[in-house]
């Protein structure tokens, strides 16, 4: 008597669950292993000049298919004695040997030259500015820059005796200073059968601030100062109240400050400022201090400290920041702004 056997449940995991946890463990293709292995070799500058040494040649898929389709012409004239088919074969073997020549002098001698990018804020985009001189009496075309992983190509035509700049976009992994990735210029001109191609490792860095927080708190009340001598509530050199906030829903509006109010709408701002009521009793000053941010969460005290910079810089605030191991006086203006926000990219 026959019995169907049940098939018994393979003990191996599947090939998608053992190739994410060698993923996880940090396990790569050796093709991405020797490429890193490759650019590691590389040393980093902000200007390159292309010569033989580090401009590369390969066929390409077209360029393979017509070295197959030649080496069949080239058989079947032997095989039929086809003279027209002899000057077929090599008329196109010879523009494929001259167009080897033309497309790697389209790349070589050129020198690369790249700036260092401005800083933007996490989640944005940095724009990577790429100059390429030709100092030839001859134009090259057909020139694409693009970041070596993942390749966003941007093409190019530089004139003779000239210079062209291409914009590479980058959108940097998380908030620091960083290098900037990899990037790869290639040609196939005239024909695409070949490719020439070479790989730079730009020297510069960028500063990544953090990302501000999209919703954050009012600012914080302003603290009592502790050094020097007390202020009255008015400023000796104006008649401004010296302890303001931002505008709070709610807030009288005769506690609004209008004179700066008016500078605001001057710049094109609608934020409003208001007397605080604290101030009247002593003089204060407004703190931005890393362990009032009501969360334990880095990343997001980070984010939040970062929203109420920009927050008291737009309103025209004088504020201070401080941070476990740094601290920054009350000021205002730009290099104050920015002076911030770096410490806040590195902490």
């Amino acid at each position: 008597m026959n019995t169907a056997s049940t098939p018994l449940p393979s003990s191996s995991p599947p090939r998608g669950i053992i190739r994410n946890l060698l993923h996880e463990q940090g396990w790569r293709s050796p093709r991405l292993t020797l490429q890193r292995w490759f650019e590691s070799r590389l040393a980093r500058t902000d200007r390159l000049l292309l010569t033989q040494r580090n401009v590369y040649i390969l066929p390409t898929r077209p360029g393979w298919m017509l070295g197959v389709t030649l080496m069949v012409m080239l058989i079947g004239s032997i095989n039929y004695q086809l003279n027209l088919g002899y000057l077929l074969t090599f008329l196109l073997a010879g523009a494929a040997v001259v167009s080897i020549h033309i497309c790697h002098n389209t790349l070589r001698g050129l020198t690369l030259k790249i700036s260092p990018p401005q800083p933007c804020f996490a989640g944005g985009s940095a724009r990577l500015e790429v100059s390429l001189m030709n100092d030839r009496r001859k134009p090259r075309y057909g020139l694409g820059v693009a970041r070596a992983e993942p390749p966003e190509w941007s093409y190019i035509d530089i004139p003779a005796l000239g210079s062209a700049s291409v914009e590479v976009g980058w959108s940097p992994p998380q908030r620091g200073r960083h290098h900037l990735p990899t990037l790869t210029v290639e040609t196939r001109f005239p024909l695409g059968t070949f490719r020439v191609w070479t790989v730079w490792r730009p020297a510069a860095t960028v500063l990544v601030y953090p990302q501000p927080e999209a919703h954050p708190p009012p600012l914080p009340a302003g603290m009592p100062k502790t050094t020097g001598a007390a202020a009255s509530p008015y400023t000796s050199q104006s008649t401004e109240y010296d302890g303001v906030r931002a505008y709070r829903r709610g807030d009288p509006l005769k506690a609004v400050v209008w004179k700066r109010a008016a500078q605001a709408m001057a710049r094109g701002s609608a934020d409003l400022v208001s007397r605080d009521v604290a101030a009247h009793s002593s003089s204060h000053e407004l703190w931005l201090d890393w362990q009032h941010t009501g969360t334990q969460d880095e990343e997001l005290r980070v984010s939040r400290l970062t929203a109420w910079v920009l927050l008291a810089d737009r309103l025209g605030l004088d504020y201070g920041l401080r941070l476990p191991h740094l601290a920054y006086p009350p000021s205002q203006g730009g290099t104050h702004r920015l002076q911030c926000l770096e410490a806040l990219a590195l902490c």
